[in-house]
Order: C-alpha cells, then sequence, then structure tokens
C-alpha cells in the first residue's frame, strides 16, 4: 500500500529503497499491533528488575502472583495494549484509568470516610476497594457523599530514557499466566483467609464448600427461626448465561438444555460472594448479588460427561487466592481482589478422559482437588498443591499398577483405566490430622469382563494423611460394582455421645443404600444398616464388613438410593439427614430368562431422618416430583432448629428438624441439583442456592 499509494484517497506512491519500505511497514503494524506482537528494543530483564525495585511499580500492580493486588493485575498486559499505550500510560497515567479503577472518596453517614477504588456500581450500591485491598460493599443509602477524584492513583513514571525503555520492553512480554506457570516469590499467601479461621469460621461466613471442614452443612446463625421463617421473600437473584457456554457437538448436549442446573455452592468470605458457573468464578456483593469482578475462560471441546456439561461445584479460598478445577482438570488461583489469573497446574500428567467438576477444599497450606471421568476410564486421583505456588505436593491414585498393594483386587486388563474418580470434595478432621475423601465407580461400570475381584480403591471413602498422601485406612462400600453405585457422598464428620460413650464418628449414607456409622480414628464400622424399604442386592452387612449377597431377581433394588448433594447431622436432635429415592432399576437379563420380565415402578424420593445409633427412620416426608439424578437437591441445617432444601418439583423449603413438618416453601419452577448455604452481612441472614442458571438469596423483610 506504501509502494503503490491510494490515488483515489490522495496518497500518492512512495518511491523508497526496499529496507525503508520494510521499516516504516513495521512501524505502522507496531500502532495497531499489540506490544506482545511487536519486536520492542530494550533489556527485559533490566526492565523487571526496575518494575519490582526502584520504580516501586509492584507496590500497586501483580504480575504473574507477584507485587500487590492495589490497582490492575498487568500479567497479560502486552496482549490488551500497543507499544504507544503502554508509553503513554506511563508517562500520564491520568488519561488512561482502566474501567473500575476510578477514584472516589466516600463520606458514610456514620462519620467516617472512605477513599478507593469504586470496582462496582449501580444507582443505588457501590462497591469500594480500599487501597489496602479490602472491599466495602455499600448501599448508597449509607452513603452521604460521594467525591469524584480527578487524575489517578498512579504517578508518572520517574525513569530515564533507557529506564522506560526497559520497563516497556519488560511490559510487552506479559502475555498471561500460562499452565505450570508460578510465581517466583514463594512465600506464602499473605491477608485474606488464613487457616486458622477456615478452622474456626466466623457464624455469619462460608468459607467452604460445605461451609466447614467436617462436611456437616449446618450454620450456627439463627437469626432466621421457627417463628419468623414464613416471612422469607426474595432478596436478589444472579443469572449466569450459561448457554453461551454449551458446546452443541459434544455428549449429552441435548439432555444439558433440557436439565442443566448450576451445582455451585458460593462462598462468602470478608464480605464478598464467590460463585462458579462452566469455567467461570464471579465476586459479588453478598447484599445485592451486584458484580465485582468476573473470570472465564473458553469451555473446553472434546470432554465427555458431567465437565462436558459446564458442572462446576464451587472454589476454596485461602489468603489472597481464590481456587477453582476448570472443566479439563487444571487447578488454577485467582487473586480474590483482582479476580485475576496467579498460577495454573494441569493436575493430570497422562491423556485420558479426565475432566473436573469438584470444589477443591484446603488443609493448611495446601489446595487438594480430584478429577473426574470415572465412567469413561480414567486411573482416578486426588492431589495436593502448594496453596502459593500450585506446585504438587503429593498424589493419591485410587487404582493402583500392579504390584502395588490393592493391586491384587483386580483380574484382568481394567486396571490401567479403572475408574475411581474423586469429583465429590472431602472432609478433613484437625484433631487427628486426617484427610477424608470418597471414590467414584469402577470402569467399566456394568461390564466386569475384564474386571475381576473387588477393584480397590473404587467406591471406598480413604482416610490419608494430608502431609503426604499416605493411607491411614480406608472402607469399600461396594466390592467389584456393576451398578455405577459411586460412594461420591458426603463423609461428616462429628463428635459426639454414641450409645454411652464419646466417640469420633464419620457418617455416610450410600448410594448402595446402606447407611454406615465409623469411628473415624481407626475405620472401625459401628453401624450398617439400609434406610431403604427395598433393597434387593445384599440382606446386610457381614461382621466382615462385606455385603451379604442375595441371589439376582432381575431387578436390582436401589436403582441410586442417594446422591452426592448436602446432608445434615443435628448435634440437638442426633438425628442424621438425607435425600433417599426408593426406586429400583430392571437388570439385564441373560439368555434364557424362564420368568417374566420385572417391572420398576416410578419411585419415590423422601427426606429422611436417620437415628444414627440404630440406623432406623425417626421420621420421613415424602418429596413430589421426578427423583432422576438431574434434580438431587441436598440439605442445609441451622442450629435454629430448620432444615433448607429444594424438591423434585422446583419448590424451595424450610423444615423442623424435629419432625420434618414444613415451614416456610416457594415455587422457583426450576431445577434445584445443589444444595443452600447461608451467610450474614451487616446484620442480616441470608439462605442462598442456586436454581437453574439463577444463584437466589432469600432474608427477612
Amino acid at each position: 500500500m506504501i509502494q503503490r499509494g491510494i490515488p483515489a484517497a490522495g496518497m500518492p506512491p512512495a518511491d523508497l529503497p526496499d529496507p525503508a519500505i520494510d521499516a516504516l511497514a513495521a512501524l505502522v503494524a507496531s500502532f495497531n499491533g499489540s506490544a506482545a506482537e511487536t519486536a520492542v528494543s530494550g533489556n527485559r530483564a533490566a526492565g523487571r528488575e526496575f518494575f519490582f525495585a526502584q520504580g516501586k511499580c509492584a507496590s500497586c500492580h501483580m504480575v504473574f502472583g507477584e507485587g500487590a493486588p492495589i490497582g490492575p493485575d498487568l500479567s497479560d498486559v502486552a496482549t490488551d495494549k500497543t507499544v504507544d499505550e503502554l508509553r503513554e500510560a506511563l508517562l500520564d497515567p491520568a488519561d488512561h484509568i482502566a474501567p473500575g479503577y476510578g477514584l472516589v472518596t466516600l463520606q458514610l453517614n456514620d462519620g467516617r470516610m472512605l477513599r478507593g477504588f469504586a470496582r462496582a456500581r449501580t444507582r443505588f450500591d457501590i462497591a469500594v476497594q480500599d487501597l489496602s485491598g479490602g472491599f466495602h460493599p455499600l448501599s448508597l443509602d449509607q452513603v452521604a457523599s460521594i467525591t469524584e477524584q480527578e487524575g489517578s492513583l498512579m504517578p508518572a513514571a520517574k525513569a530515564s530514557g533507557d529506564e522506560l525503555q526497559n520497563l516497556i520492553a519488560f511490559l510487552s512480554g506479559l502475555t498471561g499466566v500460562k499452565p505450570e506457570t508460578t510465581p517466583t516469590s514463594h512465600s506464602p499467601t499473605s491477608g485474606g483467609v488464613d487457616f486458622s479461621t477456615i478452622l474456626n469460621p466466623k457464624p455469619g461466613d462460608w468459607l467452604t464448600y460445605n461451609g466447614n471442614l467436617s462436611g456437616n452443612r449446618r450454620s450456627q446463625l439463627t437469626q432466621i427461626n421457627a417463628s419468623n421463617v414464613d416471612k422469607l421473600t426474595l432478596k436478589w437473584t444472579f443469572s449466569i448465561p450459561l448457554w453461551r457456554q454449551f458446546l452443541p457437538d459434544t455428549p449429552y448436549f441435548h439432555e444439558n438444555m433440557r436439565y442443566f442446573g448450576l451445582e455451585t455452592v458460593p462462598i462468602v468470605a470478608e464480605g464478598i460472594m464467590y460463585v462458579t458457573g462452566p469455567n467461570q468464578v464471579f465476586a459479588l456483593d453478598p447484599r445485592t448479588g451486584q458484580q465485582i469482578w468476573h473470570y472465564s475462560r473458553p469451555r473446553t471441546p472434546g470432554l465427555v460427561s458431567d465437565p462436558s456439561l459446564g458442572t462446576n461445584r464451587g472454589v476454596a479460598i485461602l489468603g489472597d487466592n481464590v481456587f477453582m478445577v476448570t472443566d479439563n482438570a487444571h487447578l488454577i488461583a485467582l487473586n480474590r481482589v483482582t479476580g485475576r489469573l496467579v498460577w495454573e497446574t494441569v493436575m493430570p500428567e497422562e491423556s485420558q478422559r479426565y475432566g473436573g467438576t469438584v470444589a477443591p477444599l484446603v488443609v493448611k497450606d495446601m489446595v487438594i482437588a480430584g478429577v473426574a471421568g470415572g465412567d469413561w476410564g480414567i486411573r482416578g486421583f486426588l492431589a495436593a498443591y502448594d496453596a502459593a505456588t500450585g506446585e504438587r505436593i503429593w498424589r493419591y491414585w485410587t487404582v493402583p499398577t500392579p504390584g502395588e498393594p490393592g493391586s491384587e483386587t483386580w483380574e484382568g486388563t481394567s486396571i490401567t483405566l479403572g475408574g475411581g474418580a474423586t469429583w465429590l470434595t472431602g472432609s478433613y478432621d484437625p484433631a487427628t490430622d486426617t484427610l477424608y475423601w470418597a471414590t467414584g465407580n469402577p470402569w467399566p461400570n456394568s461390564d466386569d469382563s475384564e474386571r475381576g475381584g473387588d477393584n480397590l480403591f473404587t467406591d471406598s471413602v480413604l482416610a490419608l494423611d494430608p502431609a503426604n498422601g499416605k493411607l491411614k485406612w480406608y472402607y469399600q462400600f461396594t466390592p467389584h460394582d456393576l451398578h455405577d453405585w459411586d460412594a461420591a457422598e458426603p463423609n461428616v464428620l462429628v463428635d459426639t455421645i454414641y450409645k454411652g460413650q464419646q466417640r469420633k464418628l464419620l457418617l455416610h449414607a450410600d448410594r448402595n443404600g446402606f447407611f454406615y456409622v465409623f469411628d473415624r480414628t481407626d475405620g472401625e464400622l459401628l453401624l450398617a444398616k439400609s434406610f431403604l424399604n427395598r433393597l434387593t442386592w445384599a440382606s446386610g452387612i457381614g461382621d466382615d464388613g462385606r455385603p451379604i449377597p442375595l441371589p439376582p431377581t432381575g431387578l436390582t433394588c436401589p436403582d441410586s438410593a442417594t446422591n452426592w448433594n448436602g446432608t445434615v447431622f443435628s448435634p440437638q436432635t442426633l438425628l442424621y439427614y438425607i435425600m433417599a429415592a426408593e426406586k429400583c432399576t430392571v437388570d439385564r437379563l441373560p439368555e434364557g430368562w424362564k420368568t417374566a420380565r420385572p417391572q420398576a415402578d416410578p419411585g419415590k424420593k423422601y427426606l429422611r431422618a436417620l437415628d444414627i445409633e440404630t440406623g432406623e427412620i425417626a421420621w420421613e416426608v415424602p418429596q413430589d416430583g421426578p427423583i432422576d439424578g438431574k434434580r438431587g437437591a441436598g440439605l442445609l441445617g441451622a442450629a435454629s432448629g430448620l432444615l433448607f432444601y429444594g424438591d423434585p418439583s422446583g419448590y424451595f423449603v424450610a423444615a423442623d428438624e424435629r419432625t420434618g413438618k414444613t415451614l416456610w416453601h416457594i415455587p422457583l419452577n426450576a431445577t434445584i441439583k445443589t444444595s443452600p448455604m447461608t451467610y450474614s452481612v451487616d446484620g442480616q441472614q441470608f439462605i442462598t442456592l442456586a436454581v437453574g442458571s439463577n444463584i437466589m438469596s432469600f432474608g427477612l423483610p
């Protein structure tokens, strides 16, 4: 174009030698191309030194997890800006203020002053990030005046010509955190939420997937109680646009469109809510649901099962980082203030059909996460990672290799891809320093032609040493499973009087229809009792801990007695609350079957309260609506004596934990697949759950 000109527009041709044409073309291209696409002179190492030392840039900005999260994260600034834009931003920052980083000073009605960035703002609310990185979501009713500050908090760069060019060269090389990129500073995460707080959360916070490390989803909040629960009203909703994330060529797409519902459980830490969608994390104002920041990445094509549907169950938090497992089983850390990527670790090293749906669990200075894909052939594992760097500390394989303990329980070739996924968040006991994690079904799940034996350690609970991942004890609920009875149901840790003796217990209601009580210190089985009215595959659990099989009848009861969703134990009633499904499935009938083909009835779902000493059903409440696995909502309990749950027909319900009597209900007319949670902010308690593609939060008037 330079050589030929544009005569019709009045641009003449340029009669220049080739080197000059090349240089001019490169210059023009650099005006439009990103800094990452442009050759930039200067010493990047010297520029990095200036950024972190004499330039003091890192006192406000982060790069690859280093620095301070006050201003925007610059880890991928080279992909967003041209070289000229970088130069202008350094020399005249007031003309280049990033969205969400306009300075304001608030005079509050109570006399306090607040200065910081207006990260989110509406006509009615404002979320201010103060200059130390703390968030302050406020109603404008609390604000007397707002003063907009002209200019920028960032001063113009004080640098020589060479220093400025070196700094631009350094910034031009920042193209984002890549997998296996770890912060060069290995100091522990600072600020934010420390592990001692997670061990002993404030009553108003909900810091983990289950609200606490024991897995018992029971809150100490009592503001909402039996006397006022009938006054609950919807306070806010937040919609996650799931349909944009669906990939029509993936398996189950059409089923997904019919039944997909969020499975996330939000967490609330230091006045901010964090909630997930398909490969997405949102930071929200928990008073209003107003978005503060949003992280997302493209969906991964070619996945199978739940990961292909966009399923994600939530995040964990420690220090200044929020942790999520992506659909393709990458563990990522996001800065809780900026929402930007700090590090990324690829969990599976092997090319298998791995995916990720689990909400991670923080234990001490580690993030622990598992993998999905057991229905399609993987070698399952659980792994712990350094929370500051993402470096793997240990990995426990749920399917052993030949010669390892447990490999003798595999006969045939299926041991290589034997399943045993770890897709449900575990529990942790600080008193015994033990991690408890459930494992999924073996693979192939119904074909055992190359899968003889018990198939350890599938369908099991694993008690692990969190320091090194070593096995302390295990129990297998369903040896040689042919019914897809994952043991991925909650393992709830309680300390209580049991049959006259103070015990440390682990409670587990399994998909195979039995309710189990263990002494969690050593794995002693104290009780195994069916919680169903009809069970055809086993007559009980023997003294050796193994099921006592019954001869086949062509009908297997249960189909799936319960599922992965949350359960509750009440220390007031000594009852364990679960959702149970009374439903059978017709077996594959062998050739030559002589009797009439059995018939399976539609089945029924129940909210059941189990006596933990006897396993007997203390009371039950029948649930109306479909009972398939697409509508397997869980429970929330509260010290006020209430239970909250979503029923199969799309109602949200509050009940009395002593009797199961319904005290309040509201029709939401959408799929509810997960468990409610509760928190308080500014003295008000909220009950929140995912409904279809929305987060819905309820409170008192």
